[in-house]
């Protein structure tokens, strides 16, 4: 599973949050568990254009990077790729924001 790949949401509210995106580095593929983060369909989430909550488009839907939501799931309830925002501007706007959000300034 590579850094940045794209899941179905294998847990509630996929109706808001239709997929979740992989945020750890492949070095910690060993560990049992991936944190990822939720992307919320940009309709559903009163979020403004900011670097905190990039926008990509998923399977032909507008989402949305929620920062908020943090969490690690089993990586066996993840199912297949549907997706990779791994492309050099992708990764850059997810990077973006966990700088900012994490950060310490």
């Amino acid at each position: 599973m590579a850094q940045f790949d794209v899941f179905v949401n294998p847990g509630r509210r996929r109706d808001v949050v239709p997929y979740v995106v992989a945020l750890q580095n492949r070095r910690f593929d060993r560990m049992a568990s991936r944190f990822v983060a939720p992307l919320v369909l940009r309709g559903r989430v009163a979020a403004e254009p900011h670097y905190l909550a990039p926008r990509f488009m998923v399977e032909g839907q507008e989402v949305v990077l929620d920062v908020f939501n943090l969490a690690t799931m089993p990586a066996e309830r993840l199912g297949a790729v549907v997706a990779s925002l791994a492309d050099d501007n992708s990764r850059m706007k997810l990077v973006r924001a966990l700088d900012e959000f994490l950060s310490q300034a």
